[in-house]
This record gives C-alpha cells, structure tokens and sequence, in this order.
C-alpha cells in the first residue's frame, strides 16, 4: 500500500487557540494469540513472543482556535477517535505533544466514565469532580442535567440498570451541562432517539453561541458541513485534509465516489480525475442562457440567468438527481442546489434531454466562477456523471450599485427611519 504523505496545512492565524496538535503519533502494541491461561503465558514468554506495533496516528499537527466548532472525518479506523482520546487526555502521545488551553469536557463512549454500582445523580457528582467542579457548582447544574437527561426518577438508581438510551442521555448531560469549555464528542449520540438527537444539536448550537470550544466526530457529513466551521480528514491514521468544512468534506466525498466506482468496475476511462461516473447518463455540456434563452459566454449580475445542463442516458434510469456547484476562480464554494432538494423529480429518463436551473436574478457579483455538474442516482451515491469544476461562468456588471463580497444578498432593508428612494 502506497503510503500517504502528512498534508501540508496552512492554518489560519489563531491568536487564542484552544487546542494545538503538534507532530503527534500513536503506537498500540497488538497481540495477535494473546495467551488466556498461565501455560500459555509461559509458553509465549518462552517463544518470546513481542507482538506487533500498530500505528494509529503518524505525525499529526493541527491548531483548533477558540470558541469554534472542528470536525474530524474519515473512514473507520482512520484514527480519528484515538485523537479524540489523546486530547481528552485518556492516552497519551507516542510522540508530539497536545496543550489544551481549558477544562475539557468528553462523551466518547458508551457509560465511560460512570461507577456500575453509584446512582446516577452520584455518577454526575464523579464527573463534576473529575472536571475538577466544587459540589456546589455541580449541585447548580443538578436539575437541568436531570430534566436535559429525562431519566426522572431513575436518576437515584444505580446506573448498571440503566438502558444504553438512558446512558447516552446522562452522560451527554453531564457533558454538556456543566459549564464545558472544550466539549469533545464522539459519534456516540447516534445511539440515541431522534427527539434526543434534536435538543443535543440544539444545546451544541446554544454553546457555540456562548462560545465554547467543540470538537466533534462524525459520520454524517451534511451534519459535519452544517455544524462546523472547520474540518480534519484523516487516513490511516495521517492527516490528508484540512480547512473549511464544506471544502474538506468535497474533497471526502470525490475520493470515496471514486473509490467506489473503481470497486465496481464502473471507473471512468478518461484521464482526468475531475470527470468520473458510471456512464448510464452523460453530461454532454453546459451552457448559460440569457433571459431570451440564448447561450451567452458571459452572464450579467442580476439579470435573469438559465444553467442547462444537457445530458443522454444510455439505458433506463429512475429518479436521476441532477446537481451543480459553484465556486469563485479563488476556491470558495459558494452553493450546491440540486434537483432533489430542489423539489423535483425526473421520473423515469432514458436518451438526450435537459435539466435547467434558472435564476430569477443572477445572485454573483462581476467576476470568474467555475462550475461542477453532476448527475447521480436518488440516494445521492452513486455517480452517474460528475465534471468536477469543468465549465467557466463568467460574470459582468449588471444594473445598480455593485457591493463588496462574491454574491448579491437581495434582502429587503426598513426601519423607524428608513423609507424608499
């Protein structure tokens, strides 16, 4: 297996960085025929039996400032909640150091950190304390913790009857209720139910507002792009990506899609990494219409604008979803409507045909975009077609004023004062 390079990572300046990763690694030693009785022990000791090392994360630095929100992605086993660990400071490095700059806070994993046979309400005092939190300050934070939780009355039992729900909820409490100042999160929550899962979002968002520092690992990447302001991909244990979370998550997601078509079979046979798919439906082309629907090279801010996605399929296929993206000439990914969210659906489609996207008034400011087209099945993961940024838009003056920024927000302003021109 070809081994992967650390990525090269630009962070942003952080004045107050909340946790800083410096060229850390960690190493576990693996037993393959781990002995189970003392004939056995002796025997390996004998045979000198050392196991072997396996490395979990490989020289991985990276600077989470604070008051934001990070996420980590990557496939299982990848090593993301091995980091999670080392910040919570459950392991400790192999090499590199980690300096979190607050009280941590962690839910990593099921009923860590609760005593079988204490109650839950002493299981929270045992977490405060270990948070290093005075009774008082935890004895404040009881009834919220216990009404966050809904256990009610369960709260006195001791936790070793608690269900793995009732685990979830307590423990997700604890962690996110007593005055955290770095929260790390595992994908833990997933276990519980789906009203559960909806005020845990809701409190994460009330303590990004308050700006508390989170560190969160999830599958979900809509909720990864959702929730957080940047994002780390790792891969066997190395960091591959880093930056804006919408970027990062892109760049995931290509490379899973096209490990999957490659898994298939289905690769596509051109050169270019940035055009892949299936085949059963092609993108012929792009064009940009005007509002008399006529193909211009260049596009007016704030003028009508159509983006007809001309296409073909090959063979029958049901509820394709049609899907573009659009970034500035700098990298920015502004939007990324698709034909499903959208509202719409294209039914059964089979030969040449099209799909518009229309604009009423062209919402980018004058300057050069490019473009990605897609078309992919209704689950949205398998690729019939994908042109990775492959057609430029070019965007001129329209009428009125022009303002700062690279799309034209066209809110409506009033006030005590304020009245029309």
């Amino acid at each position: 297996m070809t081994e992967t390079k650390p990525a090269q990572v630009t962070v942003p300046p952080a004045t107050d960085p909340a946790i800083v990763v410096e060229s850390v690694s960690k190493r576990f030693r693996m037993f393959r025929d781990r002995p189970t009785n003392l004939k056995e022990k002796l025997t390996h000791r004998s045979r000198g039996s050392r196991g072997e090392d396996f490395w979990a994360l490989r020289d991985v630095s990276l600077t989470i400032p604070r008051g934001s929100t990070y996420g980590l992605i990557g496939h299982n086993g990848s090593g993301k909640s091995t980091l999670l660990k080392l910040i919570a400071g459950i392991h400790r490095p192999t090499s590199g150091t980690i300096t979190a700059h607050g009280r941590v806070s962690a839910m990593l994993e099921l009923g860590a950190g609760f005593h079988p046979e204490l109650s839950g309400r002493d299981n929270v005092f045992l977490n405060g304390s270990i948070l290093g939190l005075t009774r008082k300050q935890i004895s404040a934070a009881m009834d919220e913790i216990v009404e966050f939780s809904g256990i009610g009355d369960f709260i006195d039992v001791p936790v070793k009857v608690y269900s793995s729900g009732m685990y979830v909820r307590l423990g997700f409490s604890i962690a996110a209720n007593l005055d955290p100042e770095l929260l790390i999160i595992d994908e833990i929550i997933a276990v519980g139910d789906e009203e559960f899962q909806r005020r845990c979002f809701d409190r994460l968002y009330e303590l990004r507002r308050k700006g508390t520092t989170i560190v969160f690992v999830s599958h979900s990447l809509a909720l990864i792009q959702t929730l957080c302001d940047r994002v780390a991909w790792l891969e066997h244990g190395r960091l591959r990506a880093e930056g804006s979370a919408f970027e990062v998550v892109d760049q995931y997601v290509a490379e899973v899609n096209a490990a999957e078509s490659d898994r298939l079979g289905q690769g596509d046979s051109a050169t270019d990494d940035r055009h892949r798919g299936s085949g059963e439906m092609t993108i012929r082309r792009v064009e940009f219409l005007d509002a008399e629907g006529v193909p211009r090279p260049v596009a007016v801010a704030g003028r009508p604008m159509t983006v007809r996605v001309h296409y073909d399929a090959s063979e029958p296929v049901t509820e394709p979803v049609f899907g573009l993206a659009f970034h500035h000439e700098n990298g920015a990914h502004l939007s990324g409507p698709n034909s499903q969210a959208g509202g719409t659906i294209a039914g059964r489609v089979e030969g040449p045909g099209h799909a518009d996207y229309h604009f009423d008034q062209l919402p980018l400011n004058p300057g050069i975009f490019v473009v990605t087209a897609g078309i992919v099945d209704s689950s949205q993961t398998h690729v019939f077609d994908y042109r990775d940024q492959a057609f430029e838009l070019r965007v001129q003056p329209g009428p009125g004023p022009t303002v700062p920024g690279l799309v034209r927000l066209d809110g409506q302003w009033s006030g005590t004062h304020l009245r029309p021109l």
